[in-house]
C-alpha cells in the first residue's frame, strides 16, 4: 500500500518497439515525456518490457538475471539511474514461467532473488507476465461455481513473487499480467496493484471497444491500490481516428486503467498530445479521494453511458460506438 494507490501513468516500450529496444530508446522516452509536458500531467514511469536481458541465461554463479550488453552496455542500474534523475521512475519486465514471452528467462522460481535484483538496480515496477508456464502451474477448466481461485495454480504462481516483493525494503508496482485468466479480477488486488483484463491491445476500434465491454464487466473489483489494466495506450499507433483516439483515452481514465503510452514519443502530434494530457480526465484518474471507477448505468454491448464520482463531483460519461455523430 505503499504505491499505486491510483493507477499507474506512463510509457511502455512494447507497442512503440517490441524487442528491438535499447539503452537510447529507453531514454529517449524518458527525455521525451519531461520536454514534452507529459511528466507535469502526472507521467512518471518509464517501463522497459521483454527482450532486455540475456537470453543465454543467468548468471552461472548467484543465478541472477543479466542484461544484454548489446542493448544496455551499461546496464539496467544505469538506465534507471539516469530515468531517476529526470525525476521519473523506472520499470522492468518478467514472466511468471520459465521463460518470457520472447524466450527470454523467466522469473518461476527465481522470485527471491529476481526481486532483490530488481530492488539493488532501482526498480520501480515490474509488470510479469505468463507465458511458458509449467503443466503443473496451470488450472482445469473444470472447476466448481464457488471456486475459491485466490488458491488457484495461477494465484499462487502470482503470489510467490507478492512474497518475495514483501521481503526487499524497496516498494515496487505489481503489474500483474496474465490475459484475464483465473478469475484475475477477484484475486488481483490482493496480489499486486493491477491486472491485465485480456490478452494484447492492437491499435483498432474493435479492440477498443471489446475492451470497455470488458471492463465494464469488473468495476465493482476497482478501487484504490487495485487496477483493472485495459493494456497500453496505442495513441500514435495504427490507424485510429482522432475521434476513436479520444475516446479510447477517456475510457481508460474513467474506468481507472494504468495507462502505459505505447508509441514513439516523438511523433505525437499536438492534438494527440492535447489527448493525453487532458486535465480534467486525468484529475478523474488519479483523484486520491474517490478510487472507484466509473461505472455502466445504461445496459449496453459495449455500454455507452457511465457514471462516476470525484473530488469535482459527479460526472456522466457517454461514448458514441458509430462511425457518425448522432444525439445520446
Amino acid at each position: 500500500k505503499l504505491v499505486a494507490k491510483t493507477p499507474v501513468l506512463g510509457w511502455n516500450s512494447w507497442n512503440a518497439y517490441q524487442g528491438n529496444i535499447n539503452e537510447a530508446k529507453i531514454l529517449a522516452a524518458a527525455n521525451n515525456l519531461t520536454k514534452l509536458g507529459l511528466k507535469d500531467a502526472g507521467y512518471i514511469y518509464v517501463s522497459v518490457d521483454d527482450c532486455w536481458s540475456n537470453i543465454n541465461g543467468r548468471d552461472a554463479t548467484t543465478q541472477r538475471v543479466l542484461p544484454d550488453l548489446n542493448k544496455f552496455p551499461n546496464g539496467i542500474k544505469h538506465v534507471a539511474d539516469s530515468v531517476h534523475a529526470l525525476g521519473l521512475k523506472f520499470g522492468i519486465y518478467s514472466d511468471a514461467g520459465l521463460k518470457t514471452c520472447s524466450g527470454y528467462p523467466g522469473s518461476l522460481y527465481y522470485e527471491t532473488i529476481d526481486a532483490q535484483t530488481w530492488s539493488d538496480w532501482g526498480v520501480d515496477l515490474i509488470k510479469y507476465d505468463n507465458c511458458n508456464v509449467p503443466s503443473n502451474w496451470t488450472d482445469s477448466s473444470n472447476v466448481p461455481s464457488n471456486y475459491d481461485w485466490y488458491n488457484s495454480n495461477s494465484a499462487l504462481r502470482y503470489r510467490r513473487l507478492t512474497d518475495a516483493l514483501n521481503t526487499i525494503s524497496r516498494p515496487i508496482v505489481y503489474s500483474i499480467c496474465n490475459w484475464g485468466g483465473a478469475n484475475v479480477w477477484t484475486w488481483g488486488g490482493r496480489v499486486g496493484h493491477s491486472w491485465r483484463l485480456s490478452g494484447d491491445s492492437s491499435a483498432t476500434w474493435s479492440y477498443i471497444q471489446s475492451i470497455i465491454q470488458q471492463a465494464s464487466y469488473y468495476v465493482n473489483y476497482v478501487g484504490f491500490y487495485a487496477h483493472g489494466d485495459m493494456d497500453m495506450m496505442e495513441i500514435g499507433n495504427g490507424a485510429l481516428t482522432l475521434a476513436e483516439q479520444r475516446t479510447h483515452f477517456a475510457a481508460w481514465c474513467f474506468l481507472k486503467s494504468p495507462i502505459l503510452l505505447g508509441t514513439d514519443l516523438s511523433l505525437l502530434s499536438s492534438d494527440q498530445l492535447a489527448i493525453i494530457k487532458n486535465k480534467e480526465l486525468l484529475a478523474f484518474s488519479q483523484d486520491t479521494t474517490y478510487g472507484a471507477a466509473a461505472k455502466p448505468y445504461v445496459s449496453g454491448s459495449p455500454p455507452a453511458y457511465f457514471s462516476g464520482t470525484s473530488t469535482a463531483g459527479a460526472h456522466v460519461f457517454m461514448i458514441n460506438y458509430n462511425s457518425a455523430s448522432g444525439s445520446m
